[in-house]
């Protein structure tokens, strides 16, 4: 049961801005064999889209913060994220599991007020499939 919260709190972190390996951590319990591949596929995704949410929320309230001091995120990394987000739509988010563009397509997705019960959907959607294809790769 431990395995499962550790592959929860992976996935959770690899969809923020801390750096973690949530395929990793799938593989190693998939090949181990103790888990189903179903069940490993649905704490993952739960994981990783949670965080995605963490992200939603966080650019709920970002746009708040943005002249303050400390405040770290450029006006022109906003920017651009938010130019791709508008580029391609709110079905970009299916790509949210994507490394370097995911984090911030989710952070724009809340700044730009995508409705969250279409954030969660096709985010969910998207992760699910990428540690479904993982699953079948091992």
């Amino acid at each position: 049961m431990s395995d499962l919260f550790l592959l929860f709190a992976t996935a959770f972190l690899a969809a923020t801005i801390f750096p973690a390996q949530s395929e990793l951590a799938l593989g190693t319990l998939y090949i181990g064999g103790a888990y189903s591949a179903a069940v490993l596929v649905l704490v993952a995704t739960l994981g990783n889209v949670l965080g995605s949410c963490a992200n939603w929320w966080l650019g709920r309230g970002l746009l708040h913060f943005r002249t303050r001091k400390w405040f770290s995120i450029s006006e022109a990394a906003l920017a651009r994220a938010t130019e791709r987000f508008n580029r391609f739509g709110v079905w970009s988010l299916l790509f949210a599991w994507v490394p370097f563009i995911g984090d911030p397509l989710t952070v724009a997705a809340g700044v730009l007020r995508t409705p969250f019960w279409l954030f969660v959907t096709l985010v969910t959607i998207g992760k699910a499939a990428r540690y479904s294809v993982i699953i079948l790769i091992l």
